[in-house]
């Protein structure tokens, strides 16, 4: 995605209002992203990013060996729905011990030029998800399975970002593809489907773990394991 046309981040933010019915707001205020993170379905974070907005310190602490990883995905989409809540509910209960999180720090093939790829890759990267895991865990939410490789393509403009992408990114980030249509001006594919419950719960789960150790996220996947035997 060429930066001359890539829209300003008042232009970006009217688009995602536009989507969902909501009038335009700039610059925005706290209950304004709030808002709009509620009828759109993205996190406050992710708009923070989208509006070109500092985002908190905090947003950035990871465990980057840690993040969701396949196991954890896969046995969530398999779990009915009541399961699935308890997952979460046992997810938000943990926290991670002080000391063990470090402030995220962009590699040099991180350095994405101004465009809706990248957009969305600070997204998932604010999930704590890589190149890699974005590739994972978008195979199995929505069966668009992409190299780790082109995944960063896209992020860095070197392939462009088409409909088929914008149904993985959409199901990854647990929101309506018509979102990320509105946003990105990219039409839907004909055949895009709906999100289905076990997608949305899963995307929750992805950006609830993103603050555990790798430690943390084992015994999670491990507790997921017993969910589906039950």
């Amino acid at each position: 995605m060429e930066p001359s046309t890539y829209p300003g981040p008042d232009v970006r933010l009217a688009r995602l209002a536009s989507a969902v019915g909501l009038p335009a707001e700039w610059p925005p205020t706290g209950e304004y992203l709030d808002g709009l993170a509620e009828r759109t379905g993205l996190r406050t974070h992710d708009l923070l990013l989208v509006a070109d907005l500092p985002v908190p310190g905090t947003a950035w602490l990871f465990d980057e060996s840690a993040g969701a990883s396949s196991s954890l995905v896969r046995h969530s989409l398999a779990l009915p729905a009541p399961a699935r809540q308890v997952l979460r509910t046992r997810a938000r209960s943990m926290t991670a011990p002080v000391g063990t999180l470090t402030p995220s720090r962009p590699r040099v093939h991180e350095h994405y030029p101004p465009g809706f790829g990248s957009l969305l890759l600070r997204m998932l990267a604010l999930r704590n998800l890589n190149w890699s895991g974005t590739a994972k865990v978008m195979c199995l939410m929505s069966g668009v399975c992409k190299a780790a490789s082109t995944i960063g393509a896209v992020g860095r403009g070197a392939k462009a970002f088409d409909a088929e992408m914008l149904d993985g990114f959409a199901a990854t980030l647990g929101v309506p593809v018509a979102v990320l249509a509105g946003l990105t001006g990219i039409r839907p594919p004909a055949e895009s489907r709906a999100l289905i419950p076990k997608v949305v719960d899963t995307a929750a789960l992805v950006w609830e773990i993103r603050h555990l150790t790798q430690d943390q996220e084992g015994r999670l996947t491990e507790y997921a394991e017993v969910l589906n035997r039950e």
